[in-house]
Formats: structure tokens, sequence, C-alpha cells
């Protein structure tokens, strides 16, 4: 619902809504000590390449987006969330954060969520996405029941995009510097508007990197309210070995949460996250997904820039 004086969205909360925020760990403070969240790592396309991220191995004792320790089809999803759900039934919300980007793999997404979705109606579904495949798959979602998407918007600034993200894969073409990010930061605004004005809660993901979007970040807290969002998660940076960013200084909790208080004039904050793997298992504070890993310790997951996602 738009705002006519303000031009602000504001998401209509239904009771299903309402329902599902206090039965999801990440949208509700509470919920983190009472339901548990099952990430499913179907998505390992990205058609986007982040100057912090690399996805090119795991370690089972490392916790951090992107890592995972195998990648599942929508079968053995079921059979694993099965498996899941009979040994921890307090698990309410099934995920999708990777460790690719959930949109740039949508076939597989949405068939997992089905299937899910059939065996377990009461099942809160929810997807991360760095938001360049919304405008195509923003009614797919809406249609599904996906009631929360998170997405990660690190500038509004194509100068600043450039120094962040190394190339966007978009319909067939291969966009890097200055357009990269134009492309990107224009589709993640547009799929944020629409999906917040039908209803669906979207939090806004922000990595804070010091010295490149760290005194850009109030001014996106202020664009994705005006949008529809609901919540923003700033989260420091952590410099990850073989990244281009693998020598930048870890953003600082103080710096973060000083930034948190800052922008909670204008938005929600989520103050309680734990940057969590893509196939994480349990409560926030108590990852469970190494006992389900079968019996490799560590596997490699290589990164898949294959040909560009349409």
């Amino acid at each position: 619902m738009k705002n006519q004086s303000s031009g602000t969205v504001t998401p209509v909360m239904t009771p299903k809504v309402t329902n599902s925020i206090v039965r999801h760990p990440c949208y509700s403070f509470e919920a983190r000590h009472k339901f548990a969240r099952m990430h499913l790592p179907v998505a390992p396309v990205c058609n986007i390449g982040c100057n912090y991220c690399n996805r090119n191995y795991d370690c089972a004792n490392e916790s951090r987006p992107g890592v995972t320790s195998e990648v599942l089809t929508p079968e053995t999803s079921l059979e694993k969330f099965i498996r899941v759900k009979r040994e921890i039934p307090n698990v309410s919300v099934v995920g999708i954060a990777g460790p690719g980007d959930a949109l740039a793999n949508w076939e597989a997404v949405k068939k997992s969520i089905r299937l899910i979705g059939a065996e377990s109606p009461d099942t809160i579904f929810c997807l991360s996405t760095n938001g360049l495949m919304l405008p195509h798959y923003g009614q797919d979602i809406i249609d599904l029941g996906i009631d929360h998407v998170t997405v990660t918007v690190n500038c509004l600034d194509p100068a600043i995009g450039e120094r962040i993200y190394h190339h966007v894969h978009y319909q067939g073409e291969y966009y890097t510097g200055r357009k990269a990010a134009e492309v990107l930061i224009h589709n993640q605004l547009e799929g944020i508007g629409r999906l917040a004005g039908e209803g669906v809660l979207v939090k806004v993901n922000m990595v804070m990197i010091t010295g490149i979007n760290d005194r850009h970040i109030p001014a996106i807290a202020k664009k994705v309210k005006s949008l529809g969002a609901t919540m923003t998660n700033i989260m420091p940076l952590l410099p990850v070995s073989g990244s281009a960013f693998h020598n930048f200084p870890r953003t600082s909790m103080q710096a973060v949460n000083a930034m948190r208080d800052l922008c909670q004039a204008d938005i929600c904050q989520m103050r309680h996250c734990q940057q969590c793997r893509a196939d994480a298992i349990g409560l926030l504070m108590e990852d469970r997904s190494h006992k389900f890993r079968g019996i490799k310790p560590y596997v490699a997951v290589q990164a898949a820039f294959s040909a560009p996602v349409k």
C-alpha cells in the first residue's frame, strides 16, 4: 500500500504474513530461540561477480555466505528436508540462499519449493537474491506464495558499485564496470518496489565495506524503506581468501552497530544475523548442518559462472 503523501510503500500485514513473521528467526528476534531454519543449497550458479565473494571452496568448519558442503537437486532437497524435519521438528523456515543466486537457478528453486510445500504446507519459504532477475521473476515469487525475500543492495551510486562488482551476466550480455552496476541497481530497486507493493516482506542486506560504501549506507536504508522494505541487515565485510577484497580490513562490529543505530531512525534493523552458510540447519545460534552432511568433511564446490542466465 502506497502512502500518497510520503510516497512510501507500506506492506499489507495480512494474518498469514503476521503469523509467518513470528515463526521466522531472521525477521523476529524472539523467534530465533524457538524456531529453526533450513537452508537448501540448490542454487550453484551466480550471475554477478562480487569482489568480496569466493565460492570456490568449502571447509566444514567455515561459516559464511556462499559456503556449502553439497549442492542438492529438488528431489534430494525434499529427502533431506524430511530427514531434518524428523530430527528437528521446530524447523519452520526453508530458505534458499545459495551457494550462488536463487533467481539464477530459478527452475530448481521453484521445483524444490513446490515439492517441500506439498509435503509440509505450513513451512515458510524465503529466498535471498542479488536482485538482478527480480523484474523477471517477481510475479513467480508472488504466485508461489513466498512471503519473505532478502535482496542484497550495497549501493545506489554506480560509481560505488563498479568498485564492488566485477561483472554482471544479464540477458545474454556480459557487463563490467559502471554499466554492470547500473543494470544491477536498476533491477534491484524495481524488484523491491514490485514485491513490497504485492505484500512480500522484503529485507535488504548490505555489506558494509570501509572506505567504499560505508558512508553511503544511510542513503540505501532511506531508499529501500521508501520502496517498501521492512528491515535492513547491515553486515560486516568478511575478507575472504581468494577474493578481490582479501586484503581489506574486516569491518568492526562497533562500526556496524553504530551504523545500525543511525539507520534505525528510518527502518527496522536486524541485529542478530549470523551470516549463515548456504546449507545451515537449526537455530540461528546453533548450526547443526554438520550432522546432516554425510561422510565427507570437506568437499570442493566450484563456482559456477556458466553461460549467462537470461
